[in-house]
C-alpha cells in the first residue's frame, strides 16, 4: 500500500504539466516507440480521426459533382499540359494543371501523382533552382504518370479565400481554416485523378515539398488511395510548419509530423531532407523513427531517405531521387539513369493560369459564403455525435486515476499526463456527488447544494478544474501555434471533470455545476461512458457561436454538434 501511494505521489507533479510543458512548432520532439504492430495500428486509427477532426472533416463532407473543366491544351513533343478547374464544394473552385503523356494508356492504365506545392512565390508555377513544380510534373508525365498540380488556397487561381485564415475564435469553433480546405481539395484531387480515362485508380501517389510535403503527409495519412509518396523537407522532429495551412487547432495534440508521416506505412515512401533546414537531423532521428514503424510491418525496405547539403528545397537532386524511388516501386525501373531530369520547356505563366482572361463561374461564392456553406453542411451531419464531441474536446475516460490525500485535501491526475487536479473530498455515503464551481472547490463548498449534500451525509468531491481556484497558474499561450499542440482551457476543464468522475467510478454519480461550470459539466456528461445524474444550470448559455467563444471555447465544438449534441447525448445517457 505504501509503495502504491509513493508511486502515485511521484506521478502527480508539483506543477500541472499543461501549464509548463507547452509544445509548439519549434519543440524538439522525441519519437514514441511501439512494441507491436497491433499497438501501432490502434494508434494510427486514433491519429487518423484526430487529423480529420482538426481539419473539420469528421465526418467527411458530402461530395458534390466536381464539374471538371479541362481546357487550354498545350502539346510539347511527348506530353501535354491542360488547365483544370474543379468545383470541390458547391461554389468553391480549385485551379490547377494536368500533365499527361502523349501516348495511349497501357491496358491497366497510367499511374497518377497528386502534386501539391509549398509556400513558393509562384505556387504551383514556381520554377527556380530551389524548387520547380512544372519541371517535376513534366518529368513525371514523360515517365508515364498522369500528374495533377493544384493550388493551395489563396494562390494563383484558387482565390475565393485568403491563404491565411482560421485563427479567429469564430472560425476555430467550426474547424474552418486553410488546412481543412486544402486537405479536402487533396481528397477531391484524388477523386479527379481516379475519374480520368487511362488512370489506374490503384496506383495513385503524392509528392510535394515544404507546405506541399505537409499536404502530402496528411492526404497519405487519411486516404489509403495514396499508394506511394515523397514528402520533401518537412518530416521533422524540430519544426512542424509555420503556416496556418499546416497548423489547425488540435491537429498535433500529443503528436508531430514524424508520427503523422509514419502513417504512410507500409506503403512506399521517400523522405527527403537537407542540412540547411529543420530536416538536418533526418538520418539520425526522423528516418530511424519512421523506419521503426515500417519494420513493425516487416516492410522496412519500403521507406528510404534522401539527404543532401542544401537549403530548404525541392531541387533537381531531390527530384531525381524521387523519380528513381517512384521508378523502382511503381514503374519497375531500376536504372536511375533513365529517369534523370532533362531540360524542360517552361510555359508562360498566362498560358498556365486557369483564370487568365477568364472569370470564375457565376455561382462562385465569397469567403463569407464559403464559411456559411461550411456551417450549413456541418449542421446537416448528425451522426456519430459522441465520437465527434470527444474528438473536439480531445477527452478521455482514464482507465486509472492517480490520487493523493491529506485529510480532506486531495490531488487527482492521470498516469503519464502530468495533470494536477486539486480538490476537497468529504467521505460519506454513496452514491457520491461531484460539485464543480467556476471559482473552484472552496467556492463549491460554500454553495447551498454542498451544504444540503453534507447534511444528508453524502460523499462529496469538489475540484479545482483547470485554471480555477488553487489551480490558477501562469500559462504561456503565446507560443507558436499554441492550439495546434495544446488544448484550450475549457477543454482541459471538461477533462478534469471526466477524470474526477472516473476516480469516483460509481454509476449515477450526481454531477452538479452552475454557470460556466454547468456548461463544462454538461459536456463532460455528454461524452462520459458512465451515466451521471446531471444537475447543470446553464444560466442563459444558448449555444450560439458567441456563447461558445465566451463560455466554452473549444476548437471544433460547433462543428461537432455543439449544445444540441451535448444535450441529446446527456439526455440519452440519463435514461
Amino acid at each position: 500500500m505504501w509503495l502504491a501511494c509513493f508511486a502515485a505521489q511521484a506521478q502527480i507533479p508539483t506543477q500541472d504539466a499543461r501549464n509548463v510543458d507547452l509544445p509548439n512548432t519549434d519543440t524538439h520532439f522525441a519519437p514514441r516507440t511501439y512494441q507491436s504492430l497491433d499497438e501501432w495500428r490502434a494508434r494510427r486509427e486514433v491519429l487518423r480521426k484526430q487529423i480529420l477532426s482538426a481539419a473539420g472533416l469528421m465526418p467527411m463532407l458530402p461530395k458534390c459533382d466536381l464539374h471538371p473543366q479541362i481546357f487550354g491544351r498545350i502539346e510539347n513533343k511527348d506530353y501535354s499540359i491542360e488547365k483544370v478547374l474543379l468545383e470541390t464544394l458547391p461554389g468553391f473552385y480549385l485551379g490547377g494543371n494536368l500533365y499527361r503523356l502523349l501516348k495511349a494508356a497501357p491496358p491497366d492504365g497510367f499511374p497518377a501523382v497528386l502534386s501539391p506545392h509549398g509556400h513558393w512565390n509562384y505556387g504551383r508555377l514556381e520554377h527556380t533552382e530551389i524548387a520547380s513544380i512544372p519541371a517535376r510534373c513534366i518529368m513525371l508525365a514523360r515517365q508515364g504518370y498522369v500528374v495533377f498540380a493544384y493550388d493551395m488556397v489563396g494562390f494563383n487561381d484558387t482565390i475565393q479565400t485568403p491563404h491565411e485564415f482560421g485563427d479567429k475564435p469564430l472560425e476555430q469553433i467550426w474547424n474552418f481554416g486553410p488546412l481543412g480546405l486544402q486537405l479536402w481539395n487533396a481528397i477531391r484531387g484524388v477523386d479527379f485523378l481516379e475519374s480520368l480515362p487511362g488512370v489506374n485508380p490503384h496506383r495513385i501517389g503524392a509528392t510535394g515539398a515544404s507546405g506541399g510535403a505537409t499536404q502530402t503527409i496528411l492526404i497519405s495519412a487519411v486516404d489509403n488511395r495514396i499508394q506511394f509518396s515523397a514528402p520533401a523537407n518537412m518530416v521533422s522532429f524540430i519544426m512542424q510548419g509555420g503556416s496556418l495551412c499546416e497548423n489547425a487547432p488540435n491537429l498535433r495534440l500529443g503528436t508531430n509530423n514524424v508520427e503523422l508521416a509514419a502513417m504512410m506505412a507500409p506503403r512506399p515512401m521517400l523522405m527527403a531532407g537537407a542540412t540547411g533546414d529543420w530536416t538536418r537531423n533526418m538520418l539520425q532521428e526522423e528516418y530511424p523513427a519512421v523506419r521503426a514503424i515500417y519494420d513493425l510491418y516487416g516492410k522496412g525496405g519500403e521507406v528510404e531517405a534522401f539527404f543532401q547539403t542544401a537549403p530548404h528545397n525541392y531541387n533537381k537532386p531531390s527530384r531525381d531521387a524521387m523519380y528513381a524511388f517512384f521508378g523502382k516501386h511503381v514503374l519497375g525501373e531500376n536504372d536511375d539513369s533513365k529517369l534523370k531530369e532533362k531540360s524542360v520547356r517552361i510555359e508562360p505563366l498566362q498560358d498556365m493560369l486557369v483564370l487568365h482572361n477568364r472569370k470564375l463561374p457565376e455561382n462562385a461564392l465569397t469567403f463569407q459564403q464559403i464559411f456559411d456553406l461550411w456551417i450549413h453542411l456541418s449542421n446537416q451531419q448528425t451522426d456519430d455525435l459522441r465520437e465527434r464531441l470527444t474528438l473536439a474536446l480531445a477527452a478521455e475516460w482514464p482507465q486509472h486515476v492517480l490520487s493523493q490525500s491529506d485529510g480532506e485535501h486531495i490531488l487527482l491526475g492521470r498516469p503519464g499526463k502530468g495533470d494536477r487536479i486539486p480538490g476537497i473530498w468529504v467521505k460519506g455515503t454513496n452514491p457520491p456527488a461531484l460539485v464543480v464551481a467556476a471559482d473552484g472547490a472552496e467556492a463549491a463548498r460554500k454553495s447551498p447544494e454542498v451544504a444540503r449534500l453534507l447534511q444528508a451525509g453524502r460523499s462529496v468531491l469538489m475540484i479545482d478544474t483547470f485554471q480555477t481556484g488553487s489551480a490558477i497558474a501562469p500559462r504561456g499561450r503565446a507560443v507558436k501555434m499554441f492550439l495546434t499542440f495544446n488544448k484550450s482551457d475549457d477543454a482541459n476543464r471538461v477533462q478534469d471533470i471526466l477524470t474526477a468522475l472516473a476516480w469516483l467510478n460509481t454509476p449515477r454519480t450526481r454531477l452538479i455545476g452552475a454557470g460556466k461550470a454547468g456548461v463544462w459539466c454538461l459536456f463532460a456528461a455528454a461524452v462520459a461512458p458512465q451515466a451521471v445524474d446531471l444537475q447543470a444550470d446553464l444560466r442563459g448559455f444558448r449555444g450560439t457561436d458567441q456563447d461558445f467563444v465566451d463560455g466554452l471555447f473549444v476548437p471544433g465544438i460547433q462543428r461537432a454538434g455543439g449544445l444540441r449534441a451535448a444535450r441529446a447525448l446527456a439526455a440519452a445517457a440519463a435514461h
